[in-house]
């Protein structure tokens, strides 16, 4: 069946901060200019904001250069961080580091306390405002190139998925086909280790000569602590235990709202013992005795994990290709010294934004957006990006020596010190199981410890089981052959959602593992496609509308 095709200046797929952002900046351009400008959004969950995860503490710097007036408008902004808490935890005790002590980019006053999820979903209704046509429950699962002309191999916009396609690839009695959308210029902004964005890196060279990226798993929890224990404002991050010192990682703990508490913890993506959960170090975490105080007679009522991409500025690939651009974490504009993306994000929408309309106004299209890298060079975005850029190959070192050399970096030469670290890809540093000590993990309580199942729960997380698996397998061998062979099958512990097991079927009297892949229980996070240590599996994405539907995360 023939796709239907739809024609648009401008076409941005990911409804977070950065592709909202965009939308918005050309709306509000077309508006200032008197000029019609056709912008369409494609989002894969189910609605603007169900797929949205992080902290999060707001730097309001590019939400207010975007939109002025937003506390009139009715952000959903009402939390100022009140207090800073730095701790550097032992097994049984901790240190509070003296503020006067931390680094300015671990200082938070002037910031806010959010819900990124409440907070896209307000963008998407100022985006709609405007005029932008938004589709959620659509997600873009193949690139169209021009194929003759001027334009030739330049990008011509995306195919959604098809939908109502069994397990076995064929459709079922509820098939509908993908429609194919055009665009003059197309923005990808599917957030980090966007599944597109994968493909245009490779078929345009966009990371030739630069840092592989490199990432940390977030996992997050939503609570509703005791009126007594909530302290409106706060802001908590720790280093230390439960992680061994040369593992990158910390926790977050922020207080907002009406008595709730965003808990969560991050682990790099380079660690190296296979037998490392970051579930179980984040459950860990929580029992520290001046941690679990606060939880006490309180109640989980979310929970969640993305990937976040934390290289920095020497991991940025070519930003722009012909026919479109990469923008927000779908290029990797967090600040992970910061703990804070959604700043950047917002930003380099904006300025992606502004060059396809001036490019727009003079008649062209589908070429190199080339105003848009040199806008990011010359604004406070890359100063920041480039004061933070030895952060994570400094932390890489050890949580010790990484601390020191890093405030060194930020103390004494304010982030412009005279040389650049280099990054290694996460999946090389895992090491072989033979070579690592196992780590037992206490069995959770059910009260403020939790399983994976009891957890992907209150993700809200679905999808349809007759369809093609999403999580993909290069060869299906390996994982038995060489993970579990070689590492003890590390995507058993990796996952914060229990979708890989390793299960065993008689056979003659034998027994024979293989991998069992339980792909209902994805909550998006990508941790599979970066960590996987021979690149095997490969997310795509599945039907459109599927996967977690977070509320206030």
């Amino acid at each position: 069946m023939e796709r239907e095709a739809m024609e648009f200046d401008v076409l941005i797929v990911g409804g977070g901060p950065a592709g909202l952002s965009a939308a918005i900046r050309l709306k509000q351009l077309a508006k200032e200019q008197g000029r019609e400008i056709s912008v369409c959004l494609i989002e894969k969950g189910s609605e603007i904001g169900a797929h949205i995860l992080s902290g999060a503490v707001l730097d309001p710097r590019a939400l207010t250069e975007l939109l002025p007036k937003w506390q009139e408008l009715g952000a959903p902004i009402d939390t100022p961080v009140s207090e800073d808490r730095f701790l550097m935890l032992t097994a049984n005790a901790g240190t509070k580091l003296p503020n006067a002590l931390l680094p300015a980019c671990f200082v938070n006053h002037g910031n806010f306390v959010i819900s990124l999820g409440s907070l896209c979903r307000w963008l998407g209704q100022q985006a709609e405002a405007l005029g932008v046509d938004l589709f959620p429950g659509f997600a873009g699962v193949e690139v169209l190139y021009h194929t003759e002309g001027e334009r030739r191999g330049a990008v011509k916009g995306v195919a959604t998925g098809d939908m109502g396609v069994g397990r076995d690839g064929q459709p079922t009695d509820a098939y509908q086909p993908g429609m194919e959308l055009h665009a003059k210029y197309t923005f990808f902004a599917e957030g980090c280790r966007g599944h597109l964005g994968k493909q245009v890196e490779a078929k345009f060279n966009l990371r030739d000569g630069v840092d592989p990226q490199v990432y940390g798993i977030g996992i997050k929890e939503l609570w509703q602590v005791k009126a007594e224990k909530h302290r409106k404002g706060l802001v908590v991050h720790t280093a230390g235990w439960p992680l061994a010192a040369d593992t990158y990682g910390g926790s977050f703990m922020y207080h907002f709202g009406d008595d709730l508490v965003a808990v969560g913890f991050v682990v790099g993506l380079s660690y190296g013992n296979p037998y490392l959960s970051p579930f179980e170090e984040f459950q860990r975490y929580k029992t520290h005795p001046m941690i679990r105080g606060f939880f006490e007679g309180g109640r989980r009522i979310g929970y969640g994990a993305r990937a976040l991409a934390a290289g920095g500025l020497q991991a940025l690939p070519r930003l722009v290709f012909p026919g479109g651009c990469l923008i927000g974490d779908d290029a990797g504009f967090l600040t992970a010294s910061r703990i804070k993306g959604t700043h950047g994000a917002i930003k380099s929408g904006m300025l992606a934004a502004e060059a396809a309309f001036d490019a727009l106004a003079t008649g062209r299209a589908g070429d190199e957006l080339s105003a848009y890298p040199e806008a990011f060079r010359s604004s406070w975005l890359h100063d920041e990006l480039y004061r933070a850029r030895n952060f994570k190959p400094w932390m890489s070192k050890g949580l010790y020596l990484g601390s020191l050399m890093f405030g060194i970096d930020q103390q004494l030469f304010r982030g412009k010190a005279p040389w650049t670290l280099r990054l290694h890809a996460d999946h090389t540093k895992l090491k072989k199981a033979a070579q690592c000590q196992p780590i037992v993990y206490p069995k959770p309580d059910g009260v403020l410890t939790f399983d994976r199942l009891s957890s992907v729960f209150l993700s809200n997380t679905n999808h349809e089981e007759n369809q093609p698996c999403h999580l993909t397998l290069k060869d299906p061998a390996v994982p038995i052959t060489v993970n579990l062979a070689l590492y003890d099958a590390p995507e058993q512990r990796y996952c914060p959602a229990g979708v890989y097991e390793i299960v065993s079927d008689g056979d003659s009297g034998s027994t024979r593992p293989r991998l069992q892949i339980n792909a209902q229980n994805c909550v998006h996070c990508k941790t599979c496609d970066i960590k996987d240590p021979t690149q095997n599996i490969v997310w795509i994405a599945p039907q459109g509308g599927e996967g977690p539907v977070y509320l206030n995360m």
